[in-house]
């Protein structure tokens, strides 16, 4: 007589977990902190931004480990669509995550929501984003918002004039700090700020003022003002409150959720395994892959028949719908993203 439980489990096809390797963008206002201190070894500077997990056509991240190595990864989802679960898509994420290291200002800038890009922009999602702030000078900020409402006209002036700092929320930022970045918030990060930025799988971003800044060619960035003023939200912005978290504990890991709205989810993993018995467990169903991107620590994880991946601070790895069953061990902070 055929046990169907049994025929099935040996019949299951796990999918089995894979480093990621990352574009890089030289931004005028980026630093060296991504190399110095996430050994990221691209040869840009400044290196502003190392897009970690991308299927983004203006930055593909690239399998770093196992059989599939050297492929982008959009290149690998396109021919293992079930990699992505229930989110089958067209070898496309619906969010990318990156990192960033603002050594000076981000230009002042707006981002469109769905509806707005998808009618001018191709077709294209628009762009909230999440950032977790890694670390931070003493006197970092972010701007977030205006202070108080402000008018088309006085805004179209004040740019026109260098004034607009004069109306913009500026808040003070430390380590852990979260900032849930809606499309439409006028927003740039501060000079001073290590960030982790999960957002839609976009690059629309439309620059309000760039402190007349110029590029290694001497020229000036490109501001899109009446975009940016078609998507601005020019209401007074409240103080961004940072919320209640709450830890939760099982063996060898505690987690945390940071952000949940319709385009990701995110939450942070400590794990912290002495012996080799109380290592985390830690597997995937076939409804989503998850992003496993590593802030702080190091360790290894175990999967298949006795086949292993080292990780280190600053490493990505891609965990398909469908995993292996995997044990997790080391010292070390994730943030975890599912789609």
């Amino acid at each position: 007589m055929v046990n169907n439980n049994s025929f099935e489990k040996k019949s299951k096809v796990w999918n089995k977990p894979f480093l990621l390797k990352p574009a890089g963008k030289d931004y005028l206002w980026g630093g060296t902190r991504l190399r110095d201190d996430f050994a990221k070894e691209i040869e840009m500077t400044p290196l502003a931004e190392t897009w970690e997990c991308s299927t983004h056509p203006d930055g593909l991240s690239v399998v770093g480990s196992g059989k599939y190595q050297g492929r982008t990864l959009a290149e690998l989802l396109k021919r293992h669509p079930e990699y992505l679960g229930h989110a089958e898509g067209n070898g496309e994420l619906p969010f990318l995550i990156k990192f960033i290291d603002a050594e000076k200002d981000l230009s002042v800038q707006v981002h469109p929501d769905d509806e707005y890009a998808a009618r001018n922009e191709n077709g294209q999602p628009g762009k909230t984003e999440f950032w977790y702030v890694l670390d931070a000078d003493e006197n970092a900020e972010l701007i977030y918002g205006f202070r108080t409402e402000i008018s088309q006209e006085t805004l179209k002036k004040s740019i026109r004039e260098g004034t607009i700092e004069k109306y913009l929320q500026r808040i003070p930022i430390h380590r852990d700090d979260l900032f849930y970045i809606q499309a439409g918030t006028v927003h740039a990060i501060g000079a001073g700020a290590l960030i982790a930025e999960i957002q839609e799988n976009s690059n629309l971003t439309y620059r309000l003022y760039d402190y007349d800044r110029v590029d290694r060619n001497g020229k000036k960035r490109e501001i899109h003002l009446e975009k940016a003023l078609d998507v601005a939200n020019l209401k007074a912005s409240g103080e961004p409150v940072q919320p209640l978290r709450v830890l939760r504990y099982r063996k060898g890991c505690a987690s945390e959720i940071l952000c949940r709205c319709k385009y990701f989810e995110i939450h942070r993993m400590l794990i912290n395994t002495e012996r080799y018995r109380q290592m985390a467990n830690y597997q995937t169903d076939g409804i989503s892959f998850r992003v496993l991107l590593c802030v702080a620590g190091c360790g290894c994880i175990f999967f298949g028949e006795e086949e292993a991946c080292n990780y280190f601070k600053g490493d990505c790895i891609f965990v398909p719908a469908n995993s292996v069953p995997m044990k997790i061990h080391g010292k070390a902070q994730f943030l975890e993203v599912r789609g």
